[in-house]
């Protein structure tokens, strides 16, 4: 057995080990098991990536076909009108509205960018939902309205209903602003008018997703829905971007077990799962 490969299933084995001890799930936003490579031509690390993580991140897709895992759910979802700092600028059609603390965060900034322009009659009339409270929905509404508990969006905890105290999102200004610039904070449209062939849902002007940077932005730009998204990804295996002047380098990584990829030193690097095969790695400076 050449060297490298001796190493390389030591590395395997070690990750393992790791994740034995640590416990299989790994949280979004927590570490995971970084082991050390020798070679021939030296040495690198790598990053042991447990099966467990396609099922976690910012980029899940979740539809019909791909239900939400238990270890996907949002780690950090709070009840907003527990956290007034979060809610500032905006109201809520129902005080007992739940919410990823990160999302949360990043919707408030939107919003405050927003005000800056004149815009500011916004209201979050749904967030995150438990397997119960979807049910109920899915019971009340039907299958034309409402998706079956664990297959909807808001069982993550990255989505929410967005609605104007004026009208109508379709025509309010508040939903022309989001249509315009929510990529920009991170959020996209996630069921637009001309998609719904792809995406399965009819258009639903109220609906956006937390996906972070520089997704959305890649998104936008290049008229994707997260379907598509994750699709190219899969189909390039790597891309690069320079969104906001910072440049990133975004993979596909097939997952069937404990995997272990390289990991650039000296960089940011974030890892989501697209609840499918394999994880999405985001590399940026």
């Amino acid at each position: 057995m050449k060297k490298w490969v001796f190493w390389v299933v030591l590395a395997g084995l070690l990750g393992y080990q790791g994740l034995r001890q640590g416990g299989e799930d790994v949280p979004p936003g927590q570490g995971m098991p970084i082991v050390q490579v020798v070679t021939d031509h030296g040495s690198k690390n790598l990053t042991v990536i447990p099966k467990s993580r396609v099922h976690q991140g910012n980029l899940l897709l979740v539809n019909k076909e791909y239900p939400v895992h238990k270890s996907g759910v949002s780690k950090d979802i709070v009840n907003l009108t527990e956290h007034q700092e979060l809610i500032e600028g905006y109201g809520l059609l129902d005080n007992k509205t739940m919410l990823s603390e990160q999302v949360a965060e990043q919707f408030s900034i939107m919003v405050g960018a927003a005000a800056g322009q004149g815009v500011q009659h916004f209201l979050i009339s749904s967030g995150y939902r438990n397997n119960s409270e979807q049910k109920r929905l899915y019971e009340d509404k039907g299958a034309e309205y409402a998706l079956p508990p664990g297959y909807s969006e808001h069982n993550l905890g990255l989505s929410l209903d967005i609605g104007s105290t004026e009208m109508a999102m379709s025509h309010a200004p508040e939903g022309q602003w989001l249509r315009d610039n929510a990529w920009d904070y991170g959020f996209i449209l996630r069921y637009p008018e001309d998609k719904t062939g792809i995406t399965g849902i009819q258009y639903e002007p109220w609906h956006f997703r937390y996906v972070g940077l520089p997704h959305s932005i890649i998104m936008r730009d290049k008229h994707f829905t997260l379907e598509e998204y994750l699709d190219y990804l899969k189909q390039q295996k790597t891309i690069t971007a320079t969104v906001n002047d910072t440049e990133y380098q975004i993979s596909y990584i097939a997952v069937t077990g404990n995997t272990p990829v390289p990991t650039p030193e000296g960089r940011h690097v974030e890892f989501s799962g697209n609840n499918i095969d394999g994880v999405i790695m985001t590399v940026y400076p």
